[in-house]
């Protein structure tokens, strides 16, 4: 079994900062590329930043040079330090994963969510 587990979400007010963290754990090989989404009331889940095994980063327009996406490969875990937060940033936030189990098999993986509310 895989799991993915998202934390450090909570709320906050306009301008401030949170780091959420995403730790994958189980029967995994490798993994490839991660992303945080999030979903608001009422709206669809969208995509809020990516990135690839090597590297490679990519964000969402309304959160380009407030929000960074890092991954430790060593440890399994991705990370998104969310700075000048504005409350159109609130949300739950999901992590996913394409990664390779020990079995072997392909899949993306997904966290429960976190909270981010942001107030005005």
């Amino acid at each position: 079994q895989v799991q993915l587990v998202e934390s450090g979400g909570g709320l906050v007010q306009t301008g401030e900062s949170l780091r959420l963290s995403c730790a994958a754990s189980g029967r995994i090989f490798s993994i490839n590329a991660m992303g945080w989404y999030r979903q608001a009331p009422g709206k669809q889940r969208e995509l809020v930043a990516s990135i690839t095994r090597g590297g490679t980063t990519n964000y969402a327009d309304s959160v380009k040079g407030r929000f960074t996406i890092s991954r430790d490969s060593a440890k399994n875990t991705m990370y998104l330090q969310m700075n000048s937060l504005k409350p159109e940033d609130t949300a739950v936030y999901y992590c996913n994963a394409d990664l390779v189990t020990l079995t072997p098999s392909v899949r993306t993986y997904w966290g429960q969510g976190t909270q981010v509310t942001v107030s005005s």
